[in-house]
């Protein structure tokens, strides 16, 4: 078997593949604590995972945990991942907890986290020390490179003929939160030298980061240092396993200004710095939990910067913004962030307080799971038992797809070949998927519509004194790629195709009189 791989396929569309298929990860990310304990995974996870049509799950691995003792390496946790994943018959992408998660330096052993002085830290610019490990501390990029390897090496030697491992994330949401940049005397030295080379030649700029970037030196100087080390970190670890390696951005969002969120993170405005220090990172992937989560896949989705989101939120609008991921998108990944929570009973699942989420700028609603297993497995399904189709119509005027982007989104009129067709979204109602939808165009007149909270009317082309009709409407359902029909619908059931809160799809063959 190869090496998973992230390549283009024969269309020059970025394609994830597995044992040389291509593979889609329908996937969720599990709480951050919960691998640490498999006792825990197996009675509070991997159960809860079932019914979700899923085939990959995120799971951190602690640093902490791995190398509890300097220079020595436990991989215990990480086997008994791999082998409970194998049983369950899902792969695994795996986030590395290393020198930075959520900007903080959480995950760092005890023996980093004790010695101050020679792993150091970020500082304010009153000199106030923050929780987070610079990036300009040499010894500690030295040290997370020589973890991440051993890591990479060890799971290719226990991994690489089955392929459970298919992704690796490369630390988590990193970036400096709480200033704008780091103050330390190292890192202030550096700021007021000549940018390097590599970056005189990205921005066509010159002198030191102030005279050449202006108000935007800070954000620019940390994505460059940001950048640097996890690309160190990250092609030493592929040289021992070439698996795929991504990293993932906490968003650039309000009140906007530097330190809000992590400064130097891979935010959008700072992906040509990212994309040239961090070559050996497929993707730079959004961490999604605003209410535009549609504008953000569209922002993060380029050529280059195949989308692949390994967070988002889990309400029932996941549902939605899942179908537009895969099949508007060309999605890598989807993966809603506290899968396992899925199968609860919406009233135990924990929130975070309401000051925390405000003061983080998440959506509140994005916690709440009512109907959300239900309306995730649909559309799991359907890129699961779709994906034969999608194949053969993805990268092609064939294949459109549309999800609402906002209160003052309506809908959206489309045209075909041989037919426009007017969209209209249903209004926005918690607990309800977005309104969304999929077309297929199989022959002039004959279509593939998927979607939920919407409704469509065909119309025949401007300047054709006719009017377009159903020839044969009919509900049903795709299993592994072909088309088990269901009722055929006319009379009162075919007046106004509309589709409902669970995704689902019908085929619509056309004729004009």
């Amino acid at each position: 078997m190869s090496t998973p791989v992230v390549k283009k396929d024969e269309k020059g569309i970025y394609t994830l593949f597995v044992n040389d298929k291509p593979f889609f990860c329908r996937s969720g990310e599990i709480h951050n604590s919960s691998a640490s304990n498999m006792d825990f995974m197996e009675k509070e996870v991997w159960e809860r995972l079932s019914g979700l049509n899923m085939n990959s799950v995120i799971v951190p691995l602690y640093w902490e945990q791995i190398e509890e003792e300097e220079g020595k390496y436990d991989f215990t946790l990480i086997d008994s991942i791999i082998d409970k994943a194998r049983k369950e018959d899902m792969k695994l992408i795996f986030l590395w907890f290393g020198l930075w998660k959520n900007s903080e330096s959480m995950y760092v052993p005890g023996w980093m986290k004790k010695d101050q002085e020679k792993y150091f830290h970020v500082e304010k610019v009153n000199g106030e020390k923050l929780n987070i490990i610079s990036p300009l501390c040499r010894e500690a990029v030295e040290k997370d490179k020589s973890a991440f390897s051993n890591i990479m090496k060890h799971i290719r030697e226990y991994d690489e003929k089955e392929s459970t491992v298919i992704v690796m994330q490369v630390e988590n949401e990193i970036g400096v939160l709480g200033s704008e940049r780091d103050y330390c005397k190292i890192a202030n030295d550096a700021f007021d030298s000549k940018i390097p080379e590599v970056v005189e030649k990205i921005y066509d700029a010159k002198g030191s980061w102030k005279e050449a970037f202006g108000d935007d030196a800070e954000e620019y100087f940390m994505a460059y240092y940001y950048a640097k080390a996890v690309e160190e970190i990250a092609s030493t670890g592929k040289k021992e396993y070439d698996l795929p390696c991504y990293v993932n951005a906490w968003l650039k969002q309000y009140p906007w200004y530097r330190g809000s969120y992590p400064t130097g993170g891979p935010v959008r405005g700072v992906h040509k710095i990212w994309k040239e220090i961090a070559k050996s990172l497929f993707a730079l992937a959004p961490d999604i939990y605003v209410p535009y989560c549609a504008d953000v896949i569209d922002e993060y989705t380029y050529d280059e910067n195949p989308l692949f989101i390994p967070e988002i939120r889990k309400d029932a609008v996941a549902s939605s913004y899942c179908l537009y991921s895969f099949f508007g998108k060309n999605a890598i990944c989807f993966s809603p962030f506290g899968i396992e929570e899925l199968s609860l009973d919406p009233s135990v699942v924990d929130k975070p307080p309401m000051e925390v989420m405000i003061a983080l700028n998440i959506d509140p609603s994005a916690f709440d799971i009512t109907g959300s297993k239900e309306k995730l497995s649909a559309a799991y399904g359907l890129i699961k038992n779709m994906e034969p189709i999608y194949l053969k119509y993805r990268g092609t005027e064939h294949l459109k797809s549309f999800v609402r982007h906002g209160e003052n989104d309506f809908g959206v009129f489309a045209g075909f070949e041989s037919y426009d067709v007017a969209i209209s979204y249903s209004p926005r109602m918690a607990t309800h998927p977005l309104g969304n939808v999929s077309i297929f165009e199989l022959s002039p007149n004959k279509f593939i519509i998927v979607g939920a909270e919407c409704s469509l009317k065909f119309r025949a082309k401007p300047g054709e004194d006719k009017k377009a009709d159903y020839l044969k409407l009919e509900e049903g359902e795709f299993i592994n790629g072909e088309w088990k029909p269901g009722r055929i619908l006319n009379g009162d059931e075919k007046m106004t195709l509309k589709f409902g809160d669970i995704p689902k799809a019908y085929i619509a063959e056309l004729y004009k009189y």
